[in-house]
């Protein structure tokens, strides 16, 4: 049985973050690449749409609390939707509010430079849905083999 590259594997929100994820920020548009030239031009921004869903793609940058590595703690997830998703939790701090993401898939990608490479995930889901706890309240014990977008190790 042959995987190909590129495949999403889906998995549920709470085994990849047993701790849940903290939003950073707002959800914003990801966008293709502009050279110089084509700003120079006026040529309008355009936002990406993903290969296999046709979907236009967000990206949210999201804190994972259950990673023990500081530099792999933050990091990007895209989120795959016709419109702008909207997250169902109010803040905490300023700028920062508990999530959980509802059609969660796991893309395995290497990572690091040289000879410090390691396993890690590209992460993408369909939105957001309604927190059923809030974030850290899994206990210690519970599920830890979880992943951050182009961070976690294996």
């Amino acid at each position: 049985m042959a995987i190909s590259k590129g495949y999403r594997f889906p998995v549920s929100f709470d085994d990849a973050f047993p701790q849940g994820l903290v939003m950073v920020g707002e959800v914003m548009p990801d966008t293709e690449y502009q050279t110089r030239d084509e700003r120079a031009a006026g040529r309008p921004v355009r936002q990406r749409v993903d290969e296999a869903t046709g979907k236009r793609q967000w990206k949210v940058t999201v804190t994972d609390p259950h990673e023990p590595n500081a530099k792999r703690k933050s990091f990007e997830i895209t989120l795959l939707a016709d419109v702008q998703p909207v997250p169902t939790t109010g803040e905490v701090l300023p700028g920062m509010r508990p999530v959980e993401l509802e059609g969660l898939t796991a893309e395995p990608r290497i990572a690091g430079n040289g000879e410090f490479k390691y396993q890690s995930f590209l992460f993408r889901a369909t939105g957001f849905r309604a927190a059923g706890r809030s974030a850290g309240s899994t206990p210690a014990g519970g599920k830890a083999n979880g992943g951050s977008a182009e961070a976690k190790a294996a």
